[in-house]
């Protein structure tokens, strides 16, 4: 999950994020210090002295660079496809057989450590199964304990905590995206966010990741990675490492808490693959932070894991070691991160030691290479932007030019990789919110800060894509809010809070595509006939194509009308819903169910903007499909009983658009789908709405004081 504004502050002040469970105890068996453990591990490995890792702090004398002409002391990466032995690797073969063993073991031995041979066999238990709801999704929740067995040393027991959740909708098994997280850190940030509102801007406006995998049919499993290993050096003689180590402390070649966490992430994937709700070859892993890092460590070391969403990562994540700039590898030889790497990796921070001393540049491998491991399967790496809070610290750059090195391992592979330069020397970012997403290895910076929600809606289509996955569509009462899951949607949805933001909304106008196309820049001919009508009204077009009354009430329910207090409220809506081909019930309880959509429409109006009249506009006919409207019919009758006629208006004007029995006249709807509406017709509508807007706001104004108009994010300029 998202590491919310906490992770922000942390990240920008040159710090790593704090951990998603509450902090272990400050001292292990014995009362063993973080400092004590990290000058054993020190003389274990003859180091006299560590450089110090740079500071986040641009103001101190030691502060990180941050220029990019010396940020490549080190400009070669060592070749993924280049045996030791100095031979090129051409097949597939040879990297499965050859190189990638070759690359595992220098990972293992210096970077993370390896996963004891003694580690124990883990029991999962369900504690607890409910019906449950993401958001307005009804799902089954199953709450786990996994238990490795402590029978070699009873003083430490270990207990995996993992909550499962899987559609209510679900009719087959279904794909699971697992996310480092703890149910005390989501409730310390919920409880953040909701002191300091203000921090949601980092966030994005998307729904959270977990409605939005529950919207695509996906589930989502929470482990929480302090209850496997603490989040410090001091419980490195605690938890699963404390345990097989007998609350020992750490040889230089013992795991560190990052592998202690994917291989944590590996025995949830145990219990995955035995029960029968989920699509165990279709189960992905997702962190922010530090958990990004431990996310991708763990898609590398387990293959059985089908996609990974790696998010603002940094060092020891998808950042080059052997870059300059921000955070460094001495940053985590220092006390504060040594515990999530081997010991060995102190190494490359020393200053002074039997064996010299070290840099980054002798490392046997970087992170491109951890990259490369993920191949052929789906890898998305994430960044924000430094403006919200994804700090320099963090070098995108770094962690882009590690993606483009790793591409020719995916290509070798059969898989597609970022579509770009192999010369990662002179690789530079796409621009912000340009994503690369048309391989099985991609890549965005979205414009949020250190977080990976607003990717989020990119990801999971994007997976959806390679995984060839096709969910249960789910249904939904007229009357129930929810958003839109496609991307362009979503950006609609925060183009439109950005307008409500903007100018004075005198007249706000709300509906689906046939109210959209009319106020829209992509429609050029339709906003003319719009500005030539409303132009010194004030009037705001907040309408967006193909939305079902559900999808309407989500938007104006999140933020589309708030603070906006317009004086009228022009609604059309509910074509969609009439068209909803996989309804297969009557026209009478079709046109029930629509009509009680529209009225939790008009509430949420009149709660948000009570001083507004609204203008309930009667459904126009459509003759795509004649049997379309004797349920229109049917919903304009309940319409017309709706008004009052004082606050809530009713207009019907299809009387001019079609004869008796609906059947269009010449040139009122698009020849091509029978459905929008032409100039003409839109000319009607505003001669029907103008003595009503005269009579509510008088005569039109000199100036006009709306937003500007905006059209559809998607859509070729």
């Amino acid at each position: 999950m998202s590491l919310l504004a906490a992770v922000g502050a942390a990240s920008a002040a040159g710090q790593e994020a704090p951990s998603p469970s509450p902090p272990a105890s400050t001292t292990g068996p014995m009362n063993w210090t973080v400092e004590q453990d990290h000058q054993n591990m020190m003389d274990q490995l003859g180091i006299k002295a560590l450089r110090p890792g740079p500071s986040g702090n641009e103001k101190a004398p030691n502060h990180a660079n941050y220029d990019e002409s010396k940020a490549n002391p080190f400009p070669d990466l060592p070749d993924a496809l280049t045996l030791q032995s100095d031979k090129k690797v051409t097949t597939a073969t040879e990297w499965w057989q050859e190189r990638r063993p070759e690359i595992v073991e220098d990972f293992e031995r210096e970077v993370f450590g390896r996963v004891p041979p003694n580690v124990p066999k883990v029991t999962w238990t369900v504690t607890s199964t409910v019906k449950s709801k993401a958001g307005v999704f009804p799902v089954i929740e199953k709450q786990l304990v996994g238990r490795p067995d402590n029978s070699s040393y009873p003083s430490i027991s270990v207990d995996m905590q993992m909550t499962l959740v899987i559609p209510g909708n679900a009719n087959g098994p279904v794909p699971v995206m697992m996310m480092f997280s703890s149910a005390a850190f989501r409730q310390r940030m919920a409880e953040m966010m909701a002191k300091q509102p203000e921090l949601n801007a980092m966030m994005g406006t998307d729904p959270p990741a977990t409605e939005q995998l529950i919207a695509h049919g996906w589930g989502y499993a929470f482990i929480d990675p302090g209850s496997i290993q603490a989040d410090n050096g001091a419980g490195l003689r605690k938890g699963i490492i404390g345990l097989t180590n007998k609350g020992q402390p750490r040889k230089p070649e013992d795991w560190g808490a990052l592998r202690a966490w994917a291989w944590g992430a590996s025995r949830g994937l145990d219990y995955l693959e035995t029960d029968k709700a989920v699509d165990a070859k279709r189960v992905g892993i997702e962190g922010v932070s530090r958990f990004g890092k431990a996310a991708l460590v763990t898609m590398a070391f387990d293959s059985r894991f089908a996609v990974v969403l790696v998010g603002s990562s940094g060092e020891g994540g998808a950042k080059l070691h052997r870059r300059n700039f921000g955070e460094a590898v001495e940053n985590l030889t220092g006390s504060g991160g040594y515990h999530w790497m081997a010991g060995n990796f102190l190494k490359y921070g020393a200053a002074e030691a039997s064996f010299g001393n070290k840099n980054a540049g002798d490392l046997p491998v970087d992170s491109h290479e951890l990259i490369a491991l993920c191949a052929p399967r789906l890898t998305f790496i994430s960044y924000g932007i430094p403006e919200k809070g994804d700090a320099k610290w963090l070098d995108q750059q770094g962690s882009y030019m590690a993606t483009v090195a790793a591409g020719p391992v995916f290509r070798l592979l059969g898989a597609k990789d970022l579509g770009v330069t192999d010369d990662y020397h002179a690789a530079k970012m796409p621009p912000v919110n340009v994503g690369l997403l048309e391989g099985q290895l991609a890549w965005r910076q979205h414009e949020g800060g250190h977080t990976d929600a607003p990717n989020w809606k990119y990801f999971i289509p994007w997976a959806d894509g390679f995984l060839n996955y096709h969910a249960a569509v789910w249904q939904l009462p007229a009357d129930q809010p929810v958003f839109r899951t496609d991307p362009n949607s979503l950006v609609a949805h925060s183009q439109l809070l950005r307008k409500a933001k903007q100018g004075e909304t005198d007249v706000y106008f709300e509906g689906d595509s046939i109210t959209r196309r009319w106020g829209a820049t992509d429609y050029p001919e339709l906003l003319a006939n719009w500005k030539q009508n409303f132009f010194g009204w004030n009037a705001a077009d907040f309408g967006w194509g193909a939305d079902q009354t559900q999808n309407i009430l989500w938007r104006l329910e999140n933020g589309e009308l708030d603070g906006v207090h317009p004086k009228v409220v022009v609604l059309l809506a509910g074509t969609n819903n009439v068209a909803n081909t996989s309804v297969h019930d009557d026209a009478d309880v079709r046109a029930d169910d629509v009509t009680r959509g529209l009225r939790a429409i008009v509430r949420v109006i009149q709660t948000k903007a009570p001083a507004a009249t609204i203008i309930l506009t009667g459904l126009f006919p459509r003759n795509d499909d004649m049997s379309f409207m004797p349920v229109i019919d049917r919903i304009n009758g309940h319409l017309s009983k709706i008004a009052d006629g004082q606050k809530v208006r009713y207009l019907n004007i299809n009387d001019k658009l079609a004869d008796r029995d609906g059947r269009l006249f010449d040139g009122m709807m698009n020849a091509r789908d029978k459905l929008h509406p032409t100039v003409k017709a839109y000319q009607i509508w505003a001669d029907a709405l103008k003595p009503v807007l005269a009579e509510l706001l008088g005569p039109r104004g000199a100036v006009e004081l709306a937003p500007p108009p905006t059209g559809d994010p998607g859509a070729s300029p």
